[in-house]
């Protein structure tokens, strides 16, 4: 008997999969433990490997495609082997102690039109929709009872010829004012986090305050502590290690900040769990510290650095990428000054982090050099207005600006 291979559960909170790529195709040998396909949910991509030694006999779900976990994506067996039917017992799931069971609201039912012989449509309607391509589902009848006629399948072919008469008008036009580009299918990380950013900007009201904060008393002080800290604790404080803290910091004095808009209600959140994006090959991963309120500078960096080392790495669990209540976006590295970092809903604000850059100021009558760090806070106007917002990031320059007091 074949072997099913199912979509497995990416986290609790997980309710679809999606195969980003098929590594094996039908009839191609695998062994046991052998990646044979990737899959994705909202927050992390795994790769899926066969449970059992054979031939790759049927593909279930194809790339692109969600189907929730538990649910067969392939078959694993001898070539020509009958394929095990699907178990009722990966089409539901229970729900699990944090998911409550939704209760289904009643509402009135209404008649849609299938596949098959539940459409009414005469004979001679359905050959010529058969010969001409046609789907009948998507046809709306005109006859007696909604039956499909002759000629309801005729205007259909005309509006399919137009169409397709227009897709390649289309088409050539944009091949004649351009050289042809390679096609791309968005799947699998890249396709969420496309949704989600629209969404954000679709359902928040986001605005971007920028501000310069003077940070170098702070990089004088990482230089001074940094033989101590390699010494005692193996590790090396970075500007964004600082960051973090002077954030962590801030909002425990801005609540407002540290919450989160959910059905026109505002949850202020006890805890910082604090959220760091970070680049990867196939997107934007963002690793959550919980509980960055207990952390010491040291352990909010030791922890940084870890979790970015396992998202690069593909090791992230989904669990360690839920949760964030606040979340830090730094292009520094890129030398990208300003930006504009989009909210990751639900929560109400994100800090965009610029590279330092060293320029002449004035201190009193004379002219220093100082190193400057360029901030973007992107906030949602629905959970707190400029003036609080602007609080909070001059909250955040004091504790940068005189950084000693994130040690204390």
């Amino acid at each position: 008997m074949s072997v099913e291979v199912v979509m497995p559960k990416l986290g609790m909170a997980m309710k679809e999969g999606t195969v980003s790529i098929w590594n094996k195709q039908v009839g191609d040998r695998v062994g046991k433990g052998e990646p044979i396909a990737s899959v994705s949910s909202e927050k992390i991509e795994i790769d899926v490997e066969s449970p059992a030694e054979g031939t790759l006999l049927e593909i279930a779900v194809p790339e692109g495609e969600g189907v929730p976990p538990g649910a067969v994506i392939c078959y694993i067996g001898h070539p020509g082997e009958k394929i095990a039917p699907v178990s009722d017992s990966v089409q539901t799931e229970e729900p699990t102690a944090d998911e409550s069971p939704v209760k289904e609201t009643p509402v009135k039912s209404k008649q849609v039109k299938t596949g098959g012989d539940r459409v009414k449509i005469s004979p001679v309607a359905r050959k010529m929709a058969e010969a001409g391509g046609i789907n009948i589902s998507e046809i709306q009848g005109t006859g007696p009872g909604g039956r499909i006629t002759k000629e309801d399948v005729q205007e259909a072919m005309k509006q399919s010829r137009v169409q397709k008469a227009e897709e390649k008008q289309m088409d050539t036009s944009v091949l004649e004012s351009s050289e042809q580009a390679q096609e791309m299918k968005v799947s699998g990380i890249r396709k969420v986090i496309a949704g989600r950013m629209h969404d954000s900007l679709q359902q928040t009201a986001q605005l971007t305050m920028n501000m310069k904060v003077d940070v170098t008393e702070l990089i004088s002080l990482q230089k001074q502590t940094a033989e101590t800290v390699q010494n005692r604790y193996e590790n090396k404080l970075t500007v964004t290690d600082f960051i973090a803290r002077a954030v962590v910091l801030s909002l425990q004095q801005h609540p407002h900040m540290n919450s989160a808009y959910i059905n026109e209600t505002i949850h202020l959140f006890k805890h910082v769990h604090l959220g760091m994006a970070v680049a990867i090959d196939k997107g934007l991963v963002v690793p959550v510290i919980r509980h960055s309120e207990k952390c010491s500078l040291i352990e909010l960096s030791s922890s940084i650095k870890t979790l970015a080392q396992k998202a690069r790495g593909g090791q992230l669990s989904s669990e360690e990428m839920q949760g964030s209540t606040f979340t830090i976006s730094n292009l520094g590295s890129y030398g990208i000054e300003h930006f504009t970092p989009i909210l990751n809903p639900p929560e109400s604000g994100i800090l965009g982090v610029g590279a330092v850059y060293d320029t002449p100021v004035f201190k009193g009558e004379t002219i220093e050099k100082r190193s400057i760090l360029p901030l973007s806070l992107t906030f949602d106007h629905r959970v707190l207005d400029g003036a609080p917002a602007a609080a909070f990031l001059q909250t955040v320059k004091q504790f940068l600006e005189e950084p000693v007091t994130m040690l204390l």
